[in-house]
């Protein structure tokens, strides 16, 4: 019967010293494999007298049988080590003693008791010395990686492995002592080198609420200005619904640039791009894009010229003189994809397929295209192929050049579907800005737009990065102890932090 693999008990969700009751190591059982060693840890005999430490004893026994196959099998000696663990009551024994180890030859496994249940994790061997979470190796103050990778020998192995304060401790060859605490084992596994995962098919949409602008009883997300200034519970509450449902309200802002910019920074510094940093402009065409007419705008997404798109905008109406219209669109472009799968999963799969090209040019000293092409539908490489952008903007895509004339027929065909979804009545969210309300809205998933209108509109606002924002959202949410504990973590779990993307 093969273990079942860990999944939400990998993540951290508290600090290591309150960490041990979650788990139920039972023994070691360690098999060194590199350079013909071959190690077992058992299970001890009667602890001996309180106030002992933990140590090794070992113990020598007969080579083993080269003909034997399989990686745990190619050793010329075999060892047993009894681990000897002093001053443990026996109804605390499990809580304190490592869990069962074996190692093999590039890699080390570890079998834990998560909830009654065995499990297995993985690690390999120098990526486990690489990332040893010790002081001089992780910089205590900037968590930044302090070794030289690069400098640790190419063949490092484990000498020997103990278990204190709750961490498991490896002797290295190299004469470096390892410190890996439980719960960062737990969220950090590797995959398993026999069982590798196997690949998800995409796009599939990562949680996300849906809302519905047809609906009467439906209400805005919405903040108050005055509580997200002074509460950062507020701002999470804020930043909450714009991850939620794609968009916010935020009611009584002061109709103020100065009062709008000050908003905006309670998540993150404002983006500067091409376009300045903080907005204020009226439709005067200073810069060459259709925002700065008066003409109506479909619903796209802004950015698709950049390698990396601005996450988070914020529109202020401060005034509107001699004149009406400009109402303000909003579709939900995760909605629309997930309509566009339903009915049609090729015209899905052509727009996650297919890399299109962008530009913005209308400047004369800009002519911006990202790095990399990228396709509308943008999925994450980790995370089961979980849908995380829309890139769509028909006013800035270019002419794509490397496709033959069925793949545009199938892309052709799956924009145009997709197209029609956007422009349904029922996913459709139309509101008319006032001064004193300001949205907010996630440029990676809302599409908007607005109606033509006449007269003068003053509007303020600014842009957000994407790394900028989650960074904020993470830690209000989780903790920064739990963030950091799961830096790298690429499990799937409510409970993973790096789950929001």
């Amino acid at each position: 019967m093969s273990m079942p693999r860990l999944s939400s008990s990998r993540v951290l969700a508290s600090p290591w010293k309150n960490a041990s009751a979650s788990f139920t190591p039972k023994h070691i059982n360690l098999r060194v494999n590199s350079r013909g060693l071959s190690v077992v840890l058992r299970p001890s005999p009667p602890p001996p007298p309180p106030q002992q430490p933990l140590q090794f004893t070992r113990r020598f026994s007969s080579p083993v049988d080269f003909a034997a196959e399989g990686p745990q099998d190619v050793v010329s000696e075999k060892q047993e080590m009894v681990v000897e663990t002093g001053g443990i009551s026996a109804a605390n024994r499990t809580e304190n003693i490592p869990p069962k180890v074996k190692k093999f030859l590039g890699y080390i496994e570890m079998e834990f008791v998560v909830k009654g249940r065995p499990a297995i994790a993985f690690y390999g061997e120098f990526w486990l010395r690489d990332n040893c979470q010790c002081p001089k190796c992780i910089h205590p103050d900037t968590r930044q990686r302090s070794v030289d990778t690069f400098k640790i020998p190419q063949d490092v192995s484990a000498n020997k492995v103990r278990y204190e304060s709750r961490a498991v401790v490896v002797d290295w060859s190299d004469g470096h002592t390892g410190v890996y605490p439980i719960f960062w084992l737990l969220a950090h596994q590797n995959k398993s080198p026999e069982r590798p995962y196997p690949s998800k098919p995409g796009p599939s949409l990562r949680r996300f609420r849906k809302f519905h602008p047809t609906d009467p009883n439906s209400s805005y997300p919405t903040v108050k200005h005055e509580e997200v200034m002074k509460d950062n519970k507020a701002v999470f509450d804020w930043l909450e619904k714009i991850y939620d449902w794609g968009f916010c309200f935020v009611e009584g802002v002061p109709v103020e640039p100065q009062a709008t910019q000050k908003l905006i920074e309670r998540i993150a510094f404002v983006r500067h791009t091409h376009y300045g940093g903080f907005w204020d402009f009226t439709a005067d065409l200073s810069y060459k894009d259709t925002a700065y007419t008066t003409e109506f705008l479909g619903a796209h997404t802004d950015n698709t010229y950049f390698t990396d798109p601005a996450r988070l905008q914020l529109f202020h109406l401060l005034s509107h003189t001699d004149g009406q219209g400009g109402e303000s669109l909003l579709v939900d472009g995760f909605r629309a994809a997930q309509l566009l799968k339903l009915e049609n999963p090729q015209h899905a799969k052509a727009l996650y397929k297919y890399r299109q090209p962008f530009h913005s040019s209308g400047n004369e000293d800009a002519c911006i295209q990202p790095a990399i092409q990228y396709p509308v539908f943008v999925t994450h490489p980790t995370f089961k192929r979980q849908l995380y952008q829309i890139r769509w903007n028909n006013y800035d895509r270019a002419a794509k050049v490397d496709w033959s004339s069925k793949e545009q027929e199938e892309w052709y065909s799956a924009a145009r579907h997709f197209n029609e979804i956007i422009q349904r009545k029922d996913l459709e969210i139309w509101t008319q800005l006032q001064p004193g309300t300001a949205l907010i809205f996630d440029n990676w998933r809302m599409l908007h737009g607005r109606s033509e209108f006449v007269g003068k509109r003053r509007m303020c606002g600014g842009y957000v990065n994407n790394d900028d924002f989650l960074s904020r959202y993470r830690l209000l949410k989780f903790g920064r102890e739990a963030v950091l504990r799961n830096l790298g973590n690429t499990y799937n779990s409510e409970s993973n932090p790096n789950m929001l993307f």
